[in-house]
């Protein structure tokens, strides 16, 4: 399937920065069954620095805001040609081992809630089936729905609110699997809507490495494994590493992001 992305990120300052420096993660993963056939970022009020490939195989560009600007704008466009293989990834690149994905991180951390999930799939002998399982549990125990979680949520927390959205699914998701002893880790891309171009959003799942099919996707917030609607951008142990655009603003008081996805078959 041919999938065509616009990405817009435009960030608004209430008075004009002295300093601004963004990482940006929106160049999707050229992988098995993702090709990037056409991809262009372009930047206002801002210039490019350095684009380089982090230990977790993610393209990375830093971008600098230019001096006393009261505004950035980041728009990314292209196409990317995706396939479906039931979630299946497959083996393990990029230069970080294996065994760091069965770390936890400060968001992913387990607490008794979180353990106590981990125990009531742990008796599936079959790792998927205890997978599918594990996504279905908590897609059950904490429905999706925008407002009562943020970026800095932590799982155990996210999971204790009972709601959260597809970044907190897939935290809670990772956090339980590494628990189970999986190597597992957080995807951040975009999803083809089946009712709508429009979004205000990416993405998010998660990955786990299951022995003798290497990495394979689960969509806890959709309760299916990514098919070929998803496109994978960044990958980490967790949101803060994968995010799409993150970095430090000295010298304003406040800040507003407006976010314009659009995803479309081609």
């Amino acid at each position: 399937m041919l999938l065509k992305i616009k990405h817009v990120s435009q960030y608004a300052y209430s008075e004009p920065v002295s300093y601004a420096l963004q990482h940006v993660r929106l160049r999707p993963k050229t992988r098995p069954n993702q090709v990037v056939l056409d991809w262009t970022v372009a930047f206002d009020h801002a210039r490019e620095e350095l684009t380089f490939e982090d230990p977790f195989h993610n393209t990375t560009t830093l971008v600098r805001a230019e001096p006393d600007t009261a505004s950035i704008t980041i728009e990314c466009e292209g196409i990317v040609d995706t396939q479906s293989a039931a979630g299946i990834v497959g083996e393990h690149q990029g230069l970080m081992p294996l065994w760091l994905y069965q770390r936890q991180t400060s968001l992913t951390e387990p607490g008794p809630k979180l353990r106590a999930v981990a125990r009531t799939v742990r008796t599936s002998s079959d790792q998927i089936d205890q997978l599918h399982g594990l996504s279905a549990l908590i897609r059950d125990e904490m429905p999706y729905r925008v407002g009562v979680t943020d970026a800095t949520t932590p799982a155990e927390q996210a999971l204790s609110l009972k709601h959260g959205v597809c970044q907190d699914h897939a935290h809670v998701f990772i956090s339980a699997a590494r628990t189970l002893g999986f190597p597992a880790r957080y995807v951040s891309g975009y999803l083809m809507m089946n009712d709508r171009i429009d979004q205000d959003a990416t993405h998010a799942w998660a990955e786990v490495f299951v022995s003798n099919l290497g990495w394979v996707g689960f969509d806890v917030s959709n309760g299916i494994c990514p098919d070929e609607r998803y496109v994978a951008v960044a990958t980490a142990l967790d949101y803060d590493g994968a995010a799409p655009i993150s970095g430090l603003v000295f010298g304003a008081s406040a800040e507003s992001l407006a976010v314009s996805v659009e995803v479309q078959q081609q």
